[in-house]
């Protein structure tokens, strides 16, 4: 008896051990403390001040190492040894129900004895929800609401962000690929990624880990309230850029989502020649013609004598595209006589011309300039449209208001390929699944996103913590900005995202 006494004060004193509850008799027999499953304390639980969307820190010492949540005010805490913080919280506040953020193991301080009750299993589950492949398969199949424990009612998939300051440009960015299926169905299931081999140092797979998590919070059914915080994620973000993207400040969302695919098919193992989830959904390939024209100031006479030698003939190269930029219109400079500037519309037919192998623009670089023109060769399951609104020059910044006309489903992209792609790619007819607006000035502005719900058929507007449907002859309205288009028929092309 003397023996298990002393084992016990050991362990009492060790904040990182786990083995509190039990003690060890003869060969390695464990007794499980008879406390653990009569808890006098589970009634002082108050589900709704838990949060586990922010960094798991120690509100004190601000360690990230064997961090406890208080169940009962929400707070961290590190460690529960006799002089740990946890332990002084337990006894100057009385609460007494403690959760291991990494263990998942609930205890009772300042007795220290683990507990075991299954009424728990709720608060392990938002902190850490699991999918399994039958639930992940039936996600899009269904559109059933769910109440959150605070009483509001929301869809899985479509759950506001918050904005913490000014974080809206990433949030549409996450929200729109969490709606992505074989996006999402990789990152719902950790074991597609967990595997993966990265060299020491690498921080580049935080933005993975993060990514999967925030994905997993966004479609759990059992949350405790109807929106989420990307405060981890977005850390993450801070830190594999190097600070270009943060959240005090506003980004552009183009910008964003372009490092970001870049930086998850890196993360995930991918290079030019090994494909990832990133580029089995969203890559596809085109051909560029490109011609090199002499400087404008030459005499006619030497313009005429360049254009005859090699380096100016047109020279064709193959190249990947993991999304396409649209160039609008230049936007009036003049006012109608009603003092009113009108607001340009375009078909998004006409912007697509830039594809069609015919049309040529001019590029200038710095020292050259060259005409260019395009044909597609290869189109993805999944098509991203940017179209290009901002324009930079040396002193500002100025935002092409063009709407561009689009029809939400039964696009045919056919014409914008190769002839040899044209008849190898048997379905080109895509829908539209997300469409990213900016409204207002080009330097401050805000970002909505509009989301199809497979499950529905119902499209919604998402604006950081506010979700309301609308009817899909609003959405072409707006100022699109990024497009997700969707192959018709193309649910089993990435299928095999459990192989990457």
């Amino acid at each position: 008896m003397v023996s298990l006494k002393r084992e016990r004060e050991v362990d009492v004193d060790n904040d990182d051990s786990d083995d509190g509850v039990a003690a060890k008799i003869g060969r390695g027999r464990v007794v499980e403390d008879h406390r653990s499953r009569h808890c006098p304390y589970l009634d002082t639980i108050n589900r709704s001040v838990l949060d586990f969307d922010f960094e798991k820190l120690c509100s004190i010492s601000l360690s990230h190492i064997n961090v406890y949540a208080c169940l009962i005010c929400g707070k961290y805490f590190q460690g529960r040894g006799l002089k740990s913080h946890a332990y002084t919280h337990s006894v100057q506040f009385t609460h007494h129900v403690f959760l291991n953020l990494h263990t998942l193991k609930f205890y009772c301080l300042p007795d220290n004895y683990e507990i075991i009750d299954s009424s728990l299993e709720d608060i392990t589950y938002v902190l850490k929800p699991t999918f399994t492949k039958q639930h992940i398969s039936g996600l899009d199949k269904q559109g059933k609401l769910y109440r959150a424990y605070d009483g509001t009612t929301y869809l899985p998939g479509i759950v506001g962000l918050n904005n913490i300051k000014a974080n809206d440009y990433a949030n549409v960015v996450l929200q729109a690929f969490s709606n992505v299926p074989p996006l999402r169905n990789y990152f719902l299931e950790e074991e597609n990624y967990r595997g993966i081999r990265r060299p020491p140092g690498d921080i580049m797979f935080l933005l993975v880990q993060r990514f999967g998590e925030l994905m997993r919070k966004l479609w759990n059914p059992r949350n405790f309230k109807a929106h989420v915080s990307p405060h981890e994620m977005l850390q993450a973000v801070v830190l594999c850029s190097k600070k270009n993207f943060q959240i005090t400040k506003q980004g552009d969302a183009v910008d964003f989502m372009t490092w970001f695919l870049n930086a998850l098919h890196g993360a995930l193992g991918g290079t030019k020649k090994k494909p990832s989830i990133i580029t089995k959904a969203f890559q596809g390939s085109m051909r560029i013609f490109s011609k090199k024209l002499p400087h404008p100031d030459l005499p006619p006479e030497e313009k005429e004598a360049l254009l005859v030698t090699e380096e100016y003939q047109e020279q064709m190269s193959e190249s990947t595209f993991l999304f396409l930029t649209l160039d609008l219109p230049t936007a009036p400079l003049y006012k109608d006589e009603k003092e009113q500037l009108i607001i340009p519309q375009v078909p998004l037919f006409n912007i697509l011309g830039k594809f069609t192998g015919s049309t040529e623009k001019e590029y200038k670089t710095y020292k050259e300039n060259f005409l260019k023109r395009f044909q597609l060769t290869k189109l993805p399951p999944y098509l991203i449209f940017c179209i290009k609104r901002f324009t930079k020059n040396n002193f500002f910044v100025e935002k092409n208001p063009t709407i561009v006309n689009f029809p939400i489903t039964n696009v045919d992209l056919r014409e914008y390929l190769t002839e040899e792609a044209q008849v190898t790619e048997k379905n080109t007819t895509y829908d539209l699944v997300a469409n990213v607006v900016h409204d207002g000035k080009p330097t401050e502005g805000a970002y909505r996103i509009h989301v199809l719900h497979h499950g529905t058929g119902k499209w919604y507007e998402m604006q950081d913590l506010q979700v309301i449907d609308i009817l899909p002859q609003m959405i072409t309205l707006s100022e699109a900005y990024i497009q997700i288009w969707k192959r018709q028929g193309s649910d089993g092309d990435t299928n095999n995202h459990t192989e990457v």
